[in-house]
């Protein structure tokens, strides 16, 4: 009985989604949501739309996953960033670092991780590896065979360039574990402790963290079935094979996160630093992050900028936006001309990673939400 009033709700939220959401005026972003979980795209999803300061729209669709007795998604369901975390953990962290002078962008990271001098890496900056074009490896393959975390570090400062450091833009998982690595050299904290200390805490961020308890299982939306190396569903535990095997805690993923946790802290980046009175990180500095660094890439410091073809905010958000997506179905864009923030989280990745119809569906979604917020 108590399987089949979840399975009822569910229905029900889905329904109402789509008929009556208010004064209707998302019924038509609501329906492209739940055209895609018919379509499989995702089982389910949390949508979080606010402009001016205020939330114009937070509605949950679907569920779980595809199981006839499911439980379904809410307001308050917690996800996998993936790389999401990048941005609202590692580069917050580095913003308030830059603030506090405990690093300057162009410092070479030899200087806070020694062993990283090698094999043509003396020069790197900071900046090399906030910009992605230091000539890292995008990615290796560390749970086949085997690594441990400390054989995993190893690996990294003593990589080999792929390129020549600055000559072109390759998005590299490793450049960000090795940022992690410096924001704890420098602040004498672990990661997750910095970001719980200087973000998340003063933010009230109280549903955002690495490694979640037990006691949030009930509330975190399962993963991929891994059958490839756990051999086990993924729930509350990273599905990035790299973080876990870093203990669940990096610079590049492991960040578990609910929408209203990231409006606090994408609201603060548009209030210019400040929260509830505090300021958290100078306004120059986050104008400096979320904005293109050259016209060879989009990539701002950190952050990602809106491209003018196949960018996942669409084709109506304006040049001066700013974002980033997790390999798990999440995503966040802010649109600084328009004041805008949409946050979009799903577990795409459930039941498999082999599932990318999420990238037809997120430029769709941000078109039809500013042509909800100003019709013409």
């Amino acid at each position: 009985m108590e399987k089949l009033s979840f399975f009822v709700f569910g229905f029900l939220m889905s329904f109402t989604s789509i008929f009556f959401d208010g004064d209707g005026k998302f019924n038509q972003v609501d329906k492209l949501v739940n055209d895609a979980i018919k379509d499989k795209a995702f089982p389910g999803a949390v949508l979080l739309v606010a402009k001016d300061g205020k939330i114009l729209h937070k509605q949950a669709y679907g569920f779980f996953t595809y199981d006839k007795d499911a439980t379904p998604v809410t307001a308050s369901t917690i996800y996998d960033l993936a790389s999401v975390s990048k941005v609202i953990a590692t580069t917050t962290a580095v913003m308030i670092c830059y603030d506090r002078k405990l690093f300057n962008l162009d410092d070479k990271v030899a200087k806070y991780i020694p062993d990283f001098a090698s094999n043509g890496k003396e020069n790197i900056t900071i900046k090399n590896l906030l910009l992605h074009n230091s000539g890292l490896p995008a990615y290796k393959k560390y749970y086949d065979p085997l690594k441990t975390k400390d054989e995993i570090l190893a690996d990294i400062f003593s990589s080999s360039l792929e390129y020549t450091t600055g000559t072109k833009t390759v998005y590299s998982d490793l450049g960000m574990i090795t940022v992690g690595k410096i924001i704890e050299k420098v602040s004498g904290k672990t990661l997750d402790k910095f970001c719980y200390d200087e973000i998340f805490k003063p933010l009230g961020m109280k549903n955002t963290f690495y490694n979640p308890s037990k006691k949030y299982k009930d509330r975190i939306a399962p993963t991929e079935l891994d059958d490839y190396w756990r051999k086990r569903l993924l729930i509350g535990e990273v599905h990035d094979e790299t973080a876990s095997l870093l203990g669940g805690v990096a610079g590049h993923a492991g960040l578990f996160s609910t929408a209203k946790d990231i409006y606090l802290l994408l609201q603060m980046l548009l209030d210019g630093g400040t929260y509830k009175g505090k300021r958290l990180i100078n306004k120059e500095t986050i104008k400096f992050f979320t904005t293109r660094y050259s016209p060879e890439s989009t990539r701002g410091i950190g952050w990602d900028t809106k491209s003018v073809e196949g960018s996942s905010a669409g084709t109506l958000y304006s040049a001066n936006s700013f974002g980033h997506t997790g390999y798990t179905g999440t995503s966040v864009w802010i649109d600084k001309d328009r004041k805008l923030i949409t946050i979009f989280l799903t577990n795409r990745v459930h039941p498999t990673r082999n599932n990318n119809k999420i990238i037809k569906v997120r430029p769709l979604l941000h078109n039809e939400i500013i042509n909800t917020i100003e019709p013409r």
